[in-house]
């Protein structure tokens, strides 16, 4: 009879966590179509069936990234939310996340993803397109507005803010962009930096 030894339920979540975390960054910098198991596993040093076990396929690593990455991006709407007061102050807030993914020199997963859109698994497609109806929908209720174009536009210009400022090295540009777009939501309002 044969032994199996099985790892504790923290060592594979946390195999899983570290793989998650790889593929992010490398997803966020070059794209989804751009990485492969290989270039995890060796950043990792662990073989690509070790991978699998964890994500059968890229299209489940796909999904459980976006997943992820959704879900922490809402929790900090949800701080936003409850702990910043003025409309100012929140968009501030909600400009601030995209700063910091281009100060890491990264694209919105999501955003990176949008890129890709047509090339990815339906299921990935559709949660990307939730990403988006979810910020818009969280956009729309702290301008307190019944017309989705304000989030619309918010979203579309911090995305392209970002995707240039990052491909032109210059995280100035989206500074100035993002000012703009805030003061031209919420006029009248002086930038408290």
């Amino acid at each position: 009879m044969s032994s199996v030894t099985v790892a504790p339920p923290a060592v594979v979540r946390d195999t899983a966590s570290q793989i998650l975390d790889v593929a992010e960054r490398l997803v966020q910098s070059r794209g989804f179509n751009d990485v492969s198991y290989a270039d995890i596993a060796v950043e990792l040093g662990v073989t690509k069936p070790s991978l699998h076990y964890h994500f059968r396929s890229k299209a489940a690593l796909g999904d459980a990234l976006i997943a992820r990455y959704s879900a922490r991006f809402f929790e900090q709407l949800d701080r936003i939310e409850a702990d910043v007061v003025g409309v100012r102050a929140r968009l501030d807030a909600y400009v601030g996340i995209y700063a910091a993914v281009l100060a890491a020199g990264r694209m919105c997963l999501c955003g990176i993803l949008a890129a890709e859109y047509q090339t990815l698994p339906e299921k990935m497609r559709s949660a990307v397109l939730d990403f988006f109806d979810r910020n818009e929908a969280w956009l729309e209720r702290i301008l307190d507005e019944s017309s989705r174009d304000t989030a619309k536009l918010i979203i579309d210009t911090l995305e392209g803010a970002v995707m240039i400022a990052r491909a032109q090295n210059d995280s100035d540009r989206f500074d100035r962009v993002a000012e703009r777009l805030v003061s031209s939501v919420v006029p009248g309002v002086a930038d408290p930096r």
